[in-house]
């Protein structure tokens, strides 16, 4: 009996401390912190993404957006691979690093490329267990960037054409000859900023010109060119007139006159065919080239000034104060934050692509982009544009900034020294898929105790229309 006992209660204990067991060990298994090593994610929201640019047919396109999600499980993710677009193909999307919040947030996509068309250009993003398709529009452009696609109306080509053959007219054969040479891309690229006449320019000079034959080149002038006010032809006939300021009121302007400047034709004006009108001088380049009746380039285009300000009479000449201003607004626009990511190291003592820098845009965008600014930024951006592209016939004017306008998420803004336009070395640029425009404050070259200004309008695709 005592035996028995013995034994059962050695059983009761075998039970009883299998049972602690199984509960010290349910209770380890209760408490252990189990870290996720996989993002996961219970919902992805592509119908809510925010997109930092908008897209443009044709046109480099490089932006980010942002996707919603909910249920994020607070893990560090990699970045992904690029994904192509659908729809409209030339697109890829790319998810950036980073880490999930617990809960609500965004994953972050950089989406670069040339969208080959106008529509939707689709992405079908999987994560963290979750999948949508990311839909971005993307408009028609007005033209395609390089291509031969009008600008302006025949209207205003068959009038510049007139004016043109009308001159041609009043001409000798031999100053026929003079002003009328092949479009190549030798003479397209003969111009400068210099007061040097035709020893570095093609064409004839005003100076050798009858009353009535410079009459006649003014009138092709005039049609060629804007007519907002203090741009276009007034702004060239300003600046023309400077250097008679320059040659009778400041010693050392005896080398500059406004009978040095010139007018060319390169190829033949007509409404078919191809062709390019320059005129200019000192201070003053305008390159404007016309295919089957459009304009096809109006760049590049040079304007400086000196002096930057006189009075004549009771009326006070500022050509370029309209250029000036606007980039100081478009700058004063800036925060501190913005203002430091926008300025460049360089000093520039010049524009950077001036006559003889033909094609040389930086390979890399520099400053700040504008993408990222606030409406009203922007839109002081688009006004800083303005003013160069106003020197150009109004038609044409307004269908290339149509086209900035819609570039303006992918174009960036940047400035050297001061952002005020003041003292010498002052610069500022902006620089987009096409645009490129630089303005710089100099020591003066006849009055040395003041500034004047040297400014550059170019086309990245449409300079001489890619001769």
């Amino acid at each position: 009996m005592n035996k028995t006992k013995t034994i059962f209660s050695s059983l009761l204990a075998m039970v009883c401390l299998t049972g602690l067991a199984t509960i010290e060990s349910c209770k380890k298994d209760t408490d252990t912190v189990v870290t996720p090593s996989t993002a996961t994610l219970t919902a992805l929201t592509c119908a809510s993404a925010t997109f930092s640019a908008s897209a443009v047919s044709g046109t480099a396109y490089t932006g980010t957006v942002t996707v919603p999600y909910t249920g994020g499980n607070g893990v560090a993710y990699a970045a992904g691979t690029g994904l192509a677009s659908t729809g409209v193909t030339g697109l890829n999307a790319t998810l950036q690093a980073g880490t999930l919040t617990t809960g609500t947030g965004t994953l972050t996509y950089a989406i670069s490329g040339t969208p080959s068309g106008s529509g939707t250009a689709g992405f079908a993003l999987s994560f963290g267990g979750q999948t949508c398709t990311l839909s971005l529009p993307v408009s028609a452009s007005t033209t395609t960037p390089g291509s031969n696609t009008s600008l302006t109306g025949t209207g205003s080509i068959t009038a510049i054409v007139a004016a043109a053959n009308a001159f041609l007219a009043t001409l000798s054969t031999a100053q026929q000859t003079t002003v009328q040479l092949a479009l190549t891309k030798a003479n397209a690229i003969r111009w400068s900023n210099l007061p040097g006449g035709v020893s570095i320019r093609n064409g004839i000079e005003f100076s050798t010109l009858s009353a009535t034959q410079l009459a006649a080149a003014k009138v092709v002038i005039q049609a060629a060119s804007g007519t907002m006010a203090n741009e276009g032809y007034a702004e060239f006939t300003q600046i023309n007139a400077a250097d008679d300021v320059l040659a009778t009121t400041y010693s050392g302007g005896s080398g500059y006159s406004s009978g040095k400047y010139i007018i060319a034709f390169l190829g033949t004006p007509s409404n078919t065919g191809t062709w390019m009108l320059q005129f200019g001088g000192h201070h003053y380049a305008q390159n404007i080239t016309f295919s089957n009746g459009v304009v096809v380039s109006g760049t590049p285009s040079h304007q400086g000034i000196e002096p930057k300000e006189w009075t004549s009479g009771t009326t006070t000449f500022a050509p370029l104060n309209q250029e000036r201003d606007a980039m100081v607004a478009m700058l004063a626009s800036l925060s501190a934050a913005q203002l430091a990511s926008a300025k460049l190291s360089t000093t520039f003592s010049d524009v950077l692509l001036g006559p003889n820098k033909d094609g040389q845009f930086p390979a890399t965008k520099q400053g700040l982009a504008v993408g990222g600014l606030t409406a009203a930024q922007k839109a002081l951006v688009l006004a800083a544009i303005q003013p160069w592209v106003y020197d150009l016939d109004d038609v044409t004017a307004k269908a290339l900034l149509t086209i900035y306008q819609q570039e303006l998420d992918q174009t960036y803004i940047a400035y050297s020294n001061n952002p005020t336009m003041t003292v010498n070395a002052d610069y500022a640029r902006i620089d987009g898929p096409s645009v490129w425009i630089e303005f710089v404050c100099q020591s003066g070259a006849v009055i040395r105790n003041q500034i004047h200004y040297h400014t550059i309008f170019r086309d990245h695709t449409r300079d001489y229309n890619g001769l």
